[in-house]
C-alpha cells in the first residue's frame, strides 16, 4: 500500500501540536479558549496555501473528542453530505470539514444550513480565498470567521525538525542527517507555505541515495534541487543582511532606481518582508518626507497589500512603492527639526512656557495670569497674528530648515519665510 504524503503524516492531532497561528491557539486565544470550554463552533479558516487550515480543522475535532468527516465542495456531491448528516443522527454530533468550502454550491449549501442551525453538523470549512468576498452571506453569517497567517521560517524549521525527528510519521527511524543551511534553505524558500516545505523534505530523503554508513545526507544542494531554488546568500541575523538594508536605503535616498529594485529583489529572494515593510515606511518619512508627503501613506498600502497578498505577489505593490519613493524629491527637514528640538530639552534648554499660552479653563487662572492677552489667531488676516510661543530663553530658536525639494515643500516654505520675515519686524 502506497504511503500517505508526509504532509499528511504529520498532521498534528490535537491544537498544542499545531505549528504558528498563535493568535488563534495560544493561550486565552479565541480558538483555544474554545476548546478549553469544550464548546467548538461552526467557522471558516481561511488564509494563504500551506499555513495549516485542514490541519487545524482536524486537530480542533480531535481536541474535543468529536468524530470527524473531510469532504471536497468541489468534488464531493450531494449525496455524500447527506451520508455525513446521518452518521450525524447516529453519533449524535459530527464535525465536517470542507475543504474549498467557498465553491459550495447553492444544493449542498441548502442541505447543510439547517443542520449548522441544529448544530447537529459543526461545520469548519476552509479556503484560501476572502470569506467576505467568495462565501455565501447564509454560511458566513452562520460560521466564525479566523484568519490564519503564513508561517514564519522559524515555524517551518520547527516543523522539518519535528519531521525529521518523529519515529512513527516522519523520520525518525532513519539515519537522516540534514544541514542547518539545508534546513534554512527548505524553510526559506517556503515561504511561509508548511506542505511545500514538507514535499520538499520528503523529495530531499526519497531522491537521495544512502552513503556506506546507511546515511542519507541532506545539503544545500539536495536542498536547492529538491526545492527547485538556489541559495540565496544572506542571513538574515549576519552582517550581510544588515548591509543590504543599509545598501537599499542609501540607494533609495541617492535616488537610484535600479539600485533600489536590485537590493529589494535581494531582500525578496531572503523572504524577508518584514524587513522590507519596516525600512520602506523609514525611508518615506525619513527621506522623502516634506518633499512628498503622500509617499508615506502609500508605503504603507504597498505594505499591507503586500502583507495580504504574500510572495511571489507581494513582489509587484512593493516595486511600485519602490520606484516612487527612489524618484521622489528628498527632504529630511520634518524628522531634523524634531531631533534639533528633542536636543535642546535634553540638555536642559526648555524654559518656562510663555503665561498667554498656559491652560485657563479654570476658576482662579486670571488671577495667577494664565491665558491673559493671548491673541486668537483666527480672529486676525490670514489667521496669523504676531506673538511669542517658544519660552524666553529659547524664543530666537529656528529648528525647521525648509528645502525647494519639491512643490509641497517649496509651498511650506513661502509660509515659513514669510511668518520669519513678519516675526522681525
Amino acid at each position: 500500500m502506497k504511503q500517505k504524503p508526509l504532509a499528511f503524516r504529520m498532521r498534528p492531532e490535537l491544537i498544542t501540536d499545531i505549528i504558528g497561528q498563535e493568535h488563534l491557539v495560544g493561550e486565552g486565544k479565541i480558538i483555544n479558549r474554545m476548546i478549553r470550554a469544550n464548546q467548538l463552533a461552526s467557522m471558516i479558516l481561511f488564509g494563504p496555501p500551506g499555513t495549516g487550515k485542514t490541519s487545524m480543522a482536524y486537530a480542533l475535532a480531535k481536541s474535543v473528542g468529536l468524530p470527524v468527516k473531510m469532504l471536497n465542495a468541489v468534488t464531493d456531491k450531494k449525496k455524500d453530505m447527506e451520508i455525513v448528516v446521518e452518521e450525524a443522527k447516529m453519533m449524535g454530533q459530527i464535525v465536517l470539514i470542507l475543504d474549498e468550502v467557498h465553491r459550495l454550491d447553492k444544493a449542498k449549501q441548502d442541505f447543510l444550513l439547517p443542520h449548522l442551525e441544529s448544530n447537529l453538523v459543526t461545520l469548519i470549512g476552509c479556503t484560501t480565498s476572502n470569506p467576505y468576498h467568495s462565501i455565501n452571506p447564509a454560511i458566513r453569517s452562520r460560521c466564525h470567521l479566523f484568519e490564519l497567517h503564513g508561517l514564519t521560517p522559524e515555524n517551518v524549521i520547527t516543523a522539518i525538525r519535528r519531521a525529521a525527528e518523529n519515529k512513527e510519521n516522519g523520520y525518525g527511524n532513519r539515519d537522516i542527517v540534514i544541514t542547518d543551511s539545508a534546513i534554512d534553505h527548505i524553510a526559506n524558500s517556503a515561504n511561509g507555505d508548511l506542505r511545500s516545505a514538507l514535499n520538499g523534505l520528503e523529495l530531499a530523503v526519497a531522491s537521495t541515495p544512502e552513503n556506506e554508513d546507511k546515511q542519507i545526507i541532506i545539503n544545500l544542494d539536495v536542498a536547492e534541487e529538491c526545492m527547485q531554488k538556489k541559495s540565496f546568500s544572506h542571513d538574515k541575523n549576519g552582517d550581510a543582511h544588515y548591509d543590504v538594508l543599509s545598501a537599499f536605503q542609501k540607494s533609495i535616498r541617492g535616488s537610484d532606481v535600479n539600485a533600489a529594485l536590485h537590493y529589494l529583489g535581494r531582500l525578496i529572494e531572503a523572504g524577508d518582508l518584514d524587513s522590507i515593510a519596516r525600512r520602506m515606511i523609514v525611508i518615506a518619512y525619513e527621506d522623502i518626507g516634506l518633499a512628498n508627503p503622500q509617499a508615506g501613506p502609500r508605503a504603507v498600502a504597498a505594505v499591507q497589500a503586500a502583507e495580504r497578498l504574500g510572495f511571489p505577489e507581494a513582489r509587484i505593490p512593493l516595486a511600485v512603492a519602490i520606484v516612487e519613493l527612489a524618484l521622489s524629491p528628498k527632504s529630511n527637514t520634518a524628522y531634523k527639526a524634531l531631533d534639533a528640538a528633542l536636543t535642546d530639552i535634553r540638555s536642559g534648554k526648555s524654559g518656562e512656557i510663555p503665561a498667554h499660552l498656559k491652560d485657563s479653563h479654570y476658576a482662579g487662572a486670571a488671577k495667577l495670569g494664565r491665558g491673559i492677552d493671548y491673541k486668537y489667531p483666527h480672529n486676525y488676516d490670514g489667521a496669523w497674528v504676531q506673538q511669542q510661543y517658544l519660552p524666553d530663553s529659547i524664543k530666537n530658536k529656528n529648528y525647521y530648515q525648509p528645502k525647494n525639494s519639491g512643490k509641497f515643500e517649496q509651498a511650506l516654505k513661502q509660509v515659513h519665510d514669510k511668518i520669519q520675515r513678519e516675526t522681525k519686524k
